[in-house]
């Protein structure tokens, strides 16, 4: 990249100065993001509806809770397979085709777990889902932030955890609706029902445009024009992203042909290298940012609390699958209004101090939690109103507070701090971090708790978090008002440029010392 298109861009942003002040959300972008969020449903369909169907199928299917650990947690590793692939995909035929490939993936894979006869044909159901999901996963997001402008992008880049707890609160619903089934027949309606929203999903994209980032890769500038003046809040705004895209694509600034010739070649080893090999100290405080990001909110336990809360409350002293699957359908609705909630506060109150608060009060809730199952579990004689009352309210409560940070703020703040040569790379690996994080620690709940009992798995959970609340502390920097690329200058790119600067006076001063000297 040449120094006059950088300098061009510098000066379009002083020109532009701050934001304008905001007039409303861009409808064509929140409509784009909606439609392409929906492909989210689909995994959180798959893990609220799964908390309850595992109830019946281990029944059913005469299963050991070894098999019950597998079957949830597997398809969290299953999706790395969709999310590493979704990489290719997306870049040969583009994102909106990708989306109804994930679409049509899940499909199947919910037929298969429906009419299921066994565990190993379940397996294989769980296994063709699961790359659906990784799918969905990865292009969701992607699709997002490449559609939306600045002033929004918090906001419509939190569209798909919405939609995660959308679906979680339809698994749990359909869990309720279909309880009174026979046991045969619930658990696979349970499953099978989930194919309804990747329909809607495939036919949704047809209304929804293609990411301009990819138009430029493939040279069709006249179209990706058009796709960010309907997705820009202004027109300036619109001619700066195209100029940002076409520099990041290695086409010239000043080239306004409709379309143009790309070379098909890839540059994916130098990007691995830039992240991995040799990464710039910026980039590598970006990466340990996102990996630190997709690992705590993991690690601090939500697919847990979110997979196994029938099996909480059931500890907790609340028997019965009709009420504990009632009481579930509480946590998904709790889970999900708070997200909503997050969503305007991103862009209004910022990044970090959501964060914080988010994984204070989960610290605290986690506690309160691990008290309560503690105190169920050592009385024997009947249950404790207020151990069991305790739980429920902290179940809620670690819920609401993980929705108004950690969910949302971990794929936002993730999505726009890598440079965008490595954005697409660097988001493949915080999925991969977040989905085998999730795997391992569904996939050995029940293991810890037999271990360490419910109750301190719990408080474990809890100092996990507190940790996360150091980390996040002192390592990340607020994004919220910072156009994409200022992000390597936040994360460290100034001080590296003010260091460099420096050596190269105290060199220069130095030799100017040493000609002195030769002259005397």
């Amino acid at each position: 990249m040449g120094g006059q298109s950088s300098d061009a861009r510098d000066s379009s942003l002083e020109t532009m100065g701050p934001p304008p002040p905001k007039r409303g959300y861009n409808k064509y972008a929140t409509g784009c993001a909606m439609l392409a969020s929906l492909a989210s449903i689909l995994l959180g369909y798959d893990i609220g509806v799964m908390s309850g169907a595992e109830l019946f199928i281990k029944d059913d299917l005469k299963l050991n809770d070894t098999q019950i650990e597998i079957l949830l947690g597997v398809l969290n590793l299953y999706s790395l397979v969709g999310s590493f692939a979704a990489g290719f995909t997306s870049d040969w035929i583009g994102r909106r085709y990708t989306i109804v490939f994930a679409a049509t993936i899940f499909f199947t894979g919910a037929l298969l777990m429906g009419f299921a006869t066994n565990y190993a044909f379940l397996m294989v159901g769980r296994f063709v889902a699961g790359i659906g999901v990784g799918y969905a996963l990865m292009i969701a997001p992607t699709y997002t932030a490449e559609v939306a402008p600045a002033s929004s992008r918090g906001f419509l880049t939190s569209f798909p955890e919405v939609f995660i707890n959308s679906g979680i609160l339809l698994g749990y619903v359909s869990n309720y609706a279909f309880s009174h089934l026979r046991e045969s027949l619930g658990w696979r309606l349970m499953l099978g029902v989930g194919a309804i929203p990747s329909v809607f999903l495939g036919l949704g994209v047809l209304a929804m445009p293609e990411s301009p980032r990819w138009l430029i890769m493939q040279g069709r500038l006249a179209e990706a024009r058009k796709v960010l003046e309907k997705t820009s809040d202004t027109p300036e705004e619109a001619k700066l992203r195209l100029s940002d895209i076409k520099i990041a694509a290695g086409i010239p600034e000043d080239c306004d042909d409709d379309v143009v010739p790309m070379p098909k070649k890839t540059r994916s080893r130098g990007v691995w290298k830039d992240l991995l090999v040799r990464p710039t100290p910026s980039v590598r405080r970006v990466l340990i940012a996102a990996v630190g990001l997709h690992f705590f909110q993991q690690a601090s336990g939500i697919d847990s609390v979110v997979l196994y809360s029938p099996k909480v409350f059931e500890k907790a002293g609340i028997q019965g699958n009709t009420k504990l699957l009632g009481t579930t359908v509480a946590v998904g609705f709790t889970k999900t209004l708070f997200i909503l909630v997050a969503t305007f506060l991103l862009d209004r109150v910022g990044r970090r101090p959501l964060l914080l608060t988010s994984f204070a009060g989960m610290i605290l809730s986690l506690a309160g939690l691990g008290l309560g199952l503690t105190a169920a579990e050592h009385h024997t004689d009947g249950h404790l109103p207020w151990a069991v009352g305790l739980s429920i309210a902290c179940v809620l409560a670690y819920v609401a507070f993980f929705s108004i940070g950690a969910g949302p703020i971990t794929w936002v703040y993730s999505s726009e701090i890598f440079p965008l040569r490595l954005r697409a790379v660097g988001a493949s690996i915080g999925v991969a971090v977040n989905r085998v994080t999730s795997g391992v620690i569904t996939m050995t709940f029940i293991s810890l708790y037999k271990a360490i009992s419910l109750g301190g798995s719990f408080f474990l959970y809890g100092g996990i978090a507190a940790v996360a609340w150091v980390f996040f502390f002192t390592y990340l920097p607020e994004t919220r008002g910072r156009t994409l690329e200022d992000m390597e200058e936040l994360f460290g790119k100034e001080k590296e440029v003010d260091k460099q600067t420096k050596e190269e006076n105290r060199v220069e001063m130095v030799n100017a010392s040493n000609r002195n000297g030769n002259t005397r």
